[in-house]
């Protein structure tokens, strides 16, 4: 298989140790392909040419099975290849913070999520999804509520 972009490979794009572990079969069809590309070449490379470092790829794509395994979102956009999870964390070099902001203030983008991203700007992750048509520009910010269950609140529409 071709790869998704010219810094993601296919496999990169589909791995997911939920489907490993439960033997779960996490290929896309042809149109979730084409949308891991449309964000892959409009989000993705624009972020690793700019900063020029690899970006981990925590997330891409993920079946609906795996999504329900994991209690990830009904209404999940990794389901439809519309979103990605990056950590700059992995490979060091530049922060979610700043992998963050730069997509907030340069970028085309469905909704961006600040993922438990620390006062360092590390921590957590970045979620950022992309549709070919309809983008919201939707700012969120997660965090864990006094029972630890993940809530967000929206920061802005820019």
């Amino acid at each position: 298989m071709d790869n998704i972009s010219e810094h993601i490979t296919y496999n990169e794009a589909i791995r997911s140790d939920t489907a490993k572990k439960f033997g779960i079969k996490n290929i896309p069809d042809d149109s979730q392909l084409h949308r891991m590309r449309l964000l892959a070449e409009n989000v993705f490379e624009p972020i690793r040419n700019y900063f020029k470092v690899p970006i981990f790829i925590s997330s891409f794509f993920r079946s609906a099975e795996i999504n329900k395994k994991i209690k990830g979102a009904k209404s999940s956009q990794h389901i439809l290849g519309e979103a990605i999870d990056l950590d700059a964390d992995i490979f060091g070099g530049v922060t979610n913070r700043e992998i963050f902001n730069y997509i907030k203030d340069n970028l085309e983008f469905d909704q961006l999520i600040d993922e438990l991203i620390d006062d360092n700007g590390t921590g957590g992750w970045v979620h950022v999804s992309y549709k070919k048509d309809g983008n919201r520009k939707e700012i969120l910010k997660a965090y864990k509520d006094s029972k630890g269950i993940m809530k967000y609140k929206k920061i802005n529409n820019i």
